[in-house]
């Protein structure tokens, strides 16, 4: 089973990266059964849209994680108790709307995927080592893999070893920076801290640079731009034994789109 991961993707350009790139990475690294993406960001830098949820699975996706930020648009809300191909971190409180982990399948590909949010730095919600305890029991004998959306590569790191041979991917979103460090855990777990983000990189993790600075300056609240400069795709392959749920290997990408938006 071949899956490919997008980092988070940022409002327009972030959706106008992956249109253009994504046919390039399925020609040079695919074919792939599964396609998934981390798209809290994706409508207007914050949040997610129906038209923009619809959009993305008309480019190709076949699932979506998500984060902290999949709250700033409350017409998300709604799309998290219907679409049951969107996921919202499974640690937040059990009344929290939507569900934190997925079963699915194509072609007679079948893959679990479990998104978590980490503590450190972030909210202080419930425990997201003990709840995927609790949510990897519901898929058991399936191949999973783990978006773990969280600050600090620590708490990334621990979750992956936590995880090692029980999970096929650990894969780090949130911070928008791709990390170096990909590899294949001594369980057979692929992990990398964090996959990176699809969108405008020629300002502050997808905003445009002025905003950011002036806050960094002044300490004054300040309306961020989504960056439309720079545009890339970042994302990683991971290949996994369907019979065994080990990773055989996983491949970071960070595709350039010769265009501005």
């Amino acid at each position: 089973m071949k899956v490919l991961f997008v980092g988070d993707i940022v409002g327009n350009p972030g959706r106008k990266a992956l249109s253009g790139l994504l046919p390039r990475a399925k020609a040079e690294w695919g074919p792939f059964d599964l396609i998934i993406a981390n798209v809290e960001n994706a409508a207007g830098g914050f949040g997610l849209t129906e038209k923009v949820m619809e959009e993305l699975f008309r480019q190709g996706l076949d699932a979506m994680t998500s984060g902290n930020h999949i709250w700033d648009n409350r017409e998300a809300y709604a799309l998290l108790d219907a679409e049951k191909r969107l996921v919202r971190p499974a640690n937040y409180p059990p009344s929290t709307r939507g569900n934190g982990s997925m079963v699915i399948e194509k072609k007679g590909v079948k893959l679990g995927i479990l998104n978590l949010q980490g503590r450190v730095f972030m909210q202080p919600i419930d425990c997201p080592f003990r709840r995927a305890d609790e949510e990897l029991l519901r898929m058991e004998g399936l191949p999973v893999l783990v978006d773990v959306h969280a600050e600090a590569t620590s708490e990334k790191r621990a979750m992956a070893l936590y995880l090692d041979g029980r999970v096929s991917a650990v894969l780090g979103t949130h911070t928008h920076v791709q990390t170096a460090d990909e590899t294949i855990l001594s369980g057979g777990t692929a992990y990398i801290s964090d996959v990176g983000m699809t969108g405008g990189h020629g300002g502050v993790i997808g905003m445009e640079k002025d905003a950011i600075i002036n806050r960094f300056l002044t300490g004054m609240p300040t309306k961020f731009e989504v960056c439309k400069t720079d545009l890339k795709m970042d994302a990683v392959v991971v290949e996994i034994d369907g019979s065994t749920g080990r990773s055989l290997s996983i491949d970071r990408l960070s595709l350039e789109y010769v265009k501005e938006v």
